[in-house]
């Protein structure tokens, strides 16, 4: 459960960079009991941490704390899927998080959305659709992709006027 928990600050990490980092680390005996506790998997290593990181696994711990017992299982269970994960394709995910991470964040949040309609959809909708473009060559793909660009960037109305086109 340690090691889980330690994942689980790892890749909260990332999310807590923003709050913005102090150049000094952050010594073992400054950190609270609750927080030794916690990263004591860390501690053999602590001081030869990154400054960056220390910071960063100090806020995930921070943040680990207030999560109820559902959020601490359901991240508990995700690390366990991940470590079942193949190193190829732990690097494939870590790969996407980044270019996902280097995104805009206008086009993150846009990613975000879509993502949320998408998982709203029924079952064999969403089925079929990843049916459909598992399917599709790599030059319909991008066909498909640089078309989606050209609609999204068109005025609501003109956006419409092509879905009922398309319907007939």
């Amino acid at each position: 459960m340690t090691r889980a928990t330690v994942f689980v600050l790892i890749l909260l990490a990332p999310l807590l960079a923003w709050a913005g980092n102090d150049a000094a680390g952050i010594g073992w005996d400054a950190l609270t009991p609750q927080e030794r506790k916690l990263l004591a998997p860390l501690k053999a290593r602590w001081d030869k941490l990154p400054a960056e990181r220390q910071q960063n696994l100090r806020k995930g711990a921070v943040r680990w704390k207030q999560l109820t017992p559902k959020q601490r299982a359901r991240f508990q269970k995700r690390f366990v899927r991940w470590k079942q994960l193949p190193l190829q394709q732990r690097a494939r995910v870590r790969q996407r998080y980044e270019r996902f991470m280097s995104l805009p964040p206008v086009e993150r949040r846009h990613l975000r959305e879509q993502y949320q309609q998408f998982r709203q959809l029924p079952t064999d909708r969403r089925r079929a659709l990843r049916e459909r473009w598992r399917s599709m060559s790599p030059q319909q793909r991008r066909h498909f992709i640089e078309r989606r660009e050209r609609i999204r960037h068109l005025p609501p109305r003109q956006r419409q006027e092509l879905r009922q086109q398309r319907r007939r």
